[in-house]
Formats: C-alpha cells, sequence, structure tokens
C-alpha cells in the first residue's frame, strides 16, 4: 500500500520555494529517499537551483520511504515537499512520488549526489519537443572514478541493458541509469508495479512495449557522498532486472530457445531413427536417439509455454497482439488442435500396441533392444507431443475469451 499524503515544504534558508501555482507546474523533481541525511539538504538545493536558473515552474518532492535518521525535516527545510510511503523499496518510493507529483513532466534522480540535477535542461528539452520518457547515458556522459563499481560498470550493466536492447529493441543504452525525466501521464499510463531496483527496467520495457517515445541524454555520474553502503546488491537486484527481462520476453525466453532445440533435436532424431550413425570414432546409437526424443518433447514444451505466455501478454495489455501471434492462433484452433494431438497420440498408442505385439511373439523374453526402442521411443514422443498440443489448443481457447475486467 502506497502512502502519498504529501507534507508541504516551506521556504528553506535560501529561500527556493515551489515556482508557479499547483496547476501550472511544469516539472516535478522526484527523490526517493531513505536515510539521506548526508547528501539530501545538497541534492534539494541543487534541484532548487536548476529551477530557478532556468525559471522552471516547477517542485521537489522527496518520497520518503520510511528514514529514521532526520531526512523528512531537512527535506521540509530546504522546501521540497515530503511524501511518506509505506511499502518498502527503490520502485515503491517512485511510484508514490511520480503519484503525487504535480508537474506534466517529472524528473527523478538519486538522493545521494551521485547525479547533478543542474544537468536537467537537456531532459526537460527533449520532453518539451514530445519525446515521452527521456534516460540518462553514463556511458556517453562519464563516470567519475570510484563512482560505479567494475562488476557494475563492465558486467552487469552493459550485459543486461545488451539484453533489454535485442529482447526489446528499446533505442537505450544504460537501462539503468537513475537518472531520466518524462511526460508524467504517459508513464502513469503503463501501470508499473514493480517497487525494488527492477523499476528502472520496468519503466523502459513497458514504455517500448506501448509504444511510447524514447531518448537518451549523456549524463555524469560521480561516486555518492554517503559514508554507508548503497542499499543497492549487485547479484540480488541484477537478477531481478534479468528476470524482468525474460519474463515480458515469452519469445526469448520460450520460443527461440524451443526452435533451437527443435532443429537439434530433429537432426539427431532423423538421423539415428534408421540406425547407429558412427562419426569419427564416436558412434551413436538408441541411447543417443533417445535423448534427442526428449530435445523434441522439451521443445515443444518450450514453444508451447512461449505461445500461452504471449497471448496472455497480448490479453492482459502487456503488448499489442502481433500478426504471428494471430496466425498461430487461427492454426492452432481448438479443433484442430483436437484433431492434431488426437491424431498423433492414436500414432504413437498404435506404435506402443506394435512394440507389445512382438515382445508377446516372442514369448515375453529377451528382445533386441535397439529394435525395440526403436519403436517404443517415437510412440512415447508422438503420443506426449499429441497431449501437449491438445491441451495448448484448449489453454489457447481459454485465454482467447475476454478478460473479464475488459475495461482495464
Amino acid at each position: 500500500m502506497l502512502r502519498t499524503e504529501g507534507v508541504r515544504g516551506k521556504a528553506g534558508p535560501k529561500g527556493f520555494a515551489p515556482q508557479g501555482r499547483a496547476d501550472e507546474l511544469e516539472l516535478t523533481i522526484v527523490i526517493p529517499c531513505l536515510n539521506e541525511a548526508e547528501t539530501l539538504a545538497q541534492v534539494i538545493d541543487r534541484a532548487q537551483r536548476f529551477l530557478h536558473a532556468y525559471g522552471v515552474a516547477g517542485e521537489v518532492v522527496v518520497a520518503d520511504n520510511g528514514s529514521t535518521d532526520g531526512s523528512t525535516a531537512i527535506a521540509i527545510g530546504g522546501g521540497a515537499r515530503v511524501v511518506p510511503i509505506a511499502e518498502r523499496g527503490y520502485g515503491a518510493a517512485l511510484r508514490g512520488g511520480i503519484e503525487a507529483a504535480r508537474g506534466k513532466y517529472v524528473a527523478m534522480g538519486d538522493a545521494d549526489c551521485s547525479y547533478d540535477f543542474m544537468g536537467l535542461m537537456p531532459f526537460l528539452e527533449r520532453l518539451r519537443e514530445g519525446i515521452d520518457l527521456v534516460v540518462g547515458n553514463r556511458f556517453l556522459g562519464g563516470i567519475g572514478k570510484g563512482a560505479m563499481p567494475p562488476l557494475h560498470r563492465y558486467l552487469g550493466n552493459p550485459v543486461l541493458s545488451l539484453a533489454g536492447r535485442v529482447f526489446f529493441a528499446a533505442p537505450i543504452g544504460d537501462f539503468h541509469c537513475g537518472l531520466r525525466a518524462f511526460r508524467r501521464d504517459s508513464i502513469r499510463s503503463l501501470g508499473l508495479s514493480s517497487s525494488g531496483m527492477e523499476y528502472a527496467s520496468e519503466m523502459i520495457v513497458k514504455a517500448q512495449l506501448a509504444a511510447l517515445t524514447m531518448a537518451e541524454v549523456p549524463a555524469t555520474l560521480s561516486k555518492d557522498g554517503r559514508s554507508r553502503p548503497p542499499h543497492l546488491r549487485s547479484w540480488r537486484d541484477g537478477w531481478r532486472h534479468l528476470k524482468f527481462l525474460l519474463l515480458f520476453s515469452p519469445r526469448w525466453l520460450f520460443l527461440y530457445p524451443g526452435l533451437a532445440l527443435l532443429a537439434a533435436g530433429l537432426v539427431g532424431f532423423l538421423g539415428l531413427l534408421p540406425g547407429d550413425r558412427t562419426i569419427g570414432s564416436v558412434r551413436f546409437g538408441v541411447h543417443s536417439l533417445l535423448f534427442s526424443g526428449a530435445a523434441i518433447l522439451i521443445a515443444v514444451q518450450l514453444m508451447s509455454f512461449g505461445l500461452l505466455a504471449s497471448l496472455f501478454g497480448a490479453r492482459e495489455r502487456y503488448w499489442a497482439e502481433s500478426g504471428w501471434l494471430r496466425r498461430v492462433r487461427g492454426l492452432l484452433s481448438i479443433d484442430k488442435g483436437c484433431l492434431a494431438g488426437g491424431g498423433m497420440m492414436l500414432l504413437g498408442a498404435a506404435g506402443s500396441a506394435v512394440a507389445f505385439s512382438s515382445w508377446a511373439g516372442a514369448g515375453f523374453s529377451d528382445m533386441d533392444p535397439d529394435a525395440l526402442m526403436r519403436i517404443s521411443i517415437p510412440s512415447v514422443l508422438l503420443a506426449g507431443i499429441g497431449l501437449q498440443t491438445l491441451l495448448t489448443a484448449f489453454l489457447l481457447e481459454l485465454l482467447s475469451h475476454p478478460a473479464r475486467n475488459s475495461e482495464r
């Protein structure tokens, strides 16, 4: 649950106060905060100076996530409006701050002095040109000495940002830059829900899926001014980012791996079904045939999950239903799925009956395992794929019905 009851900020010692009436504000600068007493005053001062230096009608909002070190009093003393957020987490704090913002545009940045709000003008200019989301790129703007751990600079951020660009074709080179600005209504329409650090990825991914316009500008990153360790936990938060990227990319999580595994499995299966094969000094026999069949079955399951996940995402309006998805739905209607799946199951049952008859004809005694397995393995594989096809068709039909809450 988010609590967004605002605490009105007073004019600070330097006379800073929100510029313009609440219904006329152009920009809200949102600063998430959890025990940032060491640096918060300086960060708010930079934000207020930016608004005054460039004559921007705006306000500074501190989304406080339960600070106990006096950060709230510092924020009010600096002329910021404090919004208490009960739900813990970086994403939860930002969601509450954005919800409480009064500006047409929102800029966000950390409370640790790692970003300088005096450099917000390029962000605001792009927003005024009509861009929905402007993200900073620290690799273009510069990273100060000691500002980013080597693990993040050379592995975490580049790999996760590359994954985001490949999975979603998002034109962003630094998925995790904490300095960004956006049209408030556009971002609120995305229904962002992450409470942790993965909120940064969710914003870009859902903006891309919703076809919002995006751009990036150089941003500088300085070493933070804290004496305590950061809230970020490298491996935990890195996994949460990657998990989110995979969750919203069923093609890369299910379909493409399934297709690759299917191709490899079919090559092995069709090559070994007639008999053993020798490549160099290695002989591939019926055991390799069994593993090839397992690869095909797993591949079909992966592609089935990918199809169902893609349809579910379209149904929940995470992304638009694509042309290939409509075509597959037409090919795998419940009637066609039952016919195809049922036919494969019958063929599998017939092959199993042949294998059993051969065993019975031998008086249920020992048989040539190669000959028996070359009948049994394809039979079991056909039955398994047939059942998977039939069940997938039924679940596709269920997901094709409109959601109960059709106004979402």
